[in-house]
Parts: C-alpha cells; sequence; structure tokens
C-alpha cells in the first residue's frame, strides 16, 4: 500500500501541476487546483477518491493540505460512504485527518447523517475515527457523543461515554432519551445497543 499510495501522491502532482492554469510556489509548498486523487488497494481495487477545490503540498513535510474536501470511499466499484470537511491533511505515512464541519453520509441509507468536528482515518484500516460534538442523526433517532468510531467492515458506528440518545416521534420531536456509558448503532439493519464497561447494563432497541 505505501508504494501505491506514494506512486499516486507522485503522479497526482504531475497531473494537477499539468491542468492548474495558475502555479504558485512558497518555499516549500506547492498549490495546485483542482486536486484529485484515486487510491486503490494492493489488489488493484479502487478504496477512496478524494477530491478537493484547491491543495497545497509540503515537499519538507511530504503532506497535502486540502481544502473544502469531498472524499467518496467504495465498496467493491460502488461509492458506500461520502464524506466531506472544510479542510484535510494528507501524509505519507497512510494518515487521512479532516477538520471543520465534517459530514459523513452513507448511501445504504439516505436518510442518516454523521456530523463531528474532526475526523482520523489510517487508509490501511477500516476504522474511522471522529472526535468533537459527534451527532448522529436520521428520520428516527439522534444520537450524540464527544468520540465515536465507525467501522466500515461491519457498518457499527460506536459512540463513546457520555451518549445521549433521543427517539422521535412522527412531530420529529423528542419521545424520550436514554443516556448510556456506550452506544452502538448497525447501519445496516438499524438497530441500537447501549452498554457499560462491566456489561451489567445492556439493551437493544429496532425500527
Amino acid at each position: 500500500m505505501n508504494k501505491i499510495v506514494k506512486f499516486i501522491l507522485l503522479f497526482s502532482i504531475i497531473i494537477s501541476g499539468c491542468k492548474s492554469k495558475e502555479k504558485t510556489y512558497n518555499f516549500d509548498n506547492q498549490r495546485f487546483e483542482r486536486f484529485n486523487m484515486n487510491i486503490f488497494s494492493d489488489e488493484g481495487v479502487k478504496t477512496l477518491s478524494i477530491q478537493s477545490a484547491n491543495s497545497t503540498f509540503n515537499k519538507e513535510k511530504n503532506i497535502f493540505n486540502l481544502k473544502e474536501t469531498t472524499i467518496y470511499l467504495f465498496k467493491g466499484k460502488k461509492k458506500e460512504y461520502i464524506i466531506s470537511s472544510d479542510n484535510a491533511k494528507l501524509s505519507n505515512n497512510n494518515l487521512v485527518e479532516l477538520d471543520g464541519n465534517v459530514s459523513v453520509n452513507t448511501l445504504l441509507q439516505n436518510d442518516e447523517t454523521l456530523n463531528a468536528n474532526s475526523f482520523l482515518w489510517n487508509v490501511n484500516k477500516s476504522e474511522y475515527l471522529l472526535n468533537g460534538n459527534v451527532v448522529f442523526e436520521s428520520n428516527d433517532i439522534f444520537l450524540s457523543s464527544n468520540k465515536a468510531i465507525l467501522n466500515k467492515d461491519n457498518n457499527i458506528i460506536e459512540f463513546f461515554n457520555p451518549v445521549k440518545y433521543i427517539i422521535k416521534d412522527r412531530n420529529n420531536e423528542s419521545s424520550y432519551e436514554i443516556n448510556s456509558e456506550n452506544a452502538y448503532y448497525n447501519i445496516e439493519n438499524k438497530s441500537v445497543s447501549f452498554g457499560s464497561k462491566d456489561q451489567r447494563v445492556r439493551s437493544k432497541i429496532y425500527f
């Protein structure tokens, strides 16, 4: 993966430089317009696509700094998640960091949104870490916490203490509220599980 990512980074720099009408240099930084990058697995399968209105590449640190970023995550040949943010950072150690109005939307369930202040992902792994004002919302529920992990392999979002959970009624108003140490939301079957570290209290709700 490292060799593939390095190649893609270098290739993206060349392509972006050719397409840009204007290119400016600032010491070790290069600025490009219309940034577009695809990353593939070792088997040659596209895993994600990154698009940005403009980007700056720091040659010394080997880091892309992106603005107004949109990331598409793929499952097979189909787009599974769309992630947008104000800013993003892509480093050569396969880390993707996003901050500012981070929004995660799954194409599996169009009525669901997951928002946070920041987002961290190691490209070699299938877990995504969200931090700060994490809010998951659908037509039926509202879940909030300070930290959450989205596991792309099983499509489960784990919310960490403290967790606030609200079920909405038909008028989109709060029906009742639950507070828990941890909550687990299954995107595919729309179920919510609650638990604590000592496992003495655990419940599950389906919609």
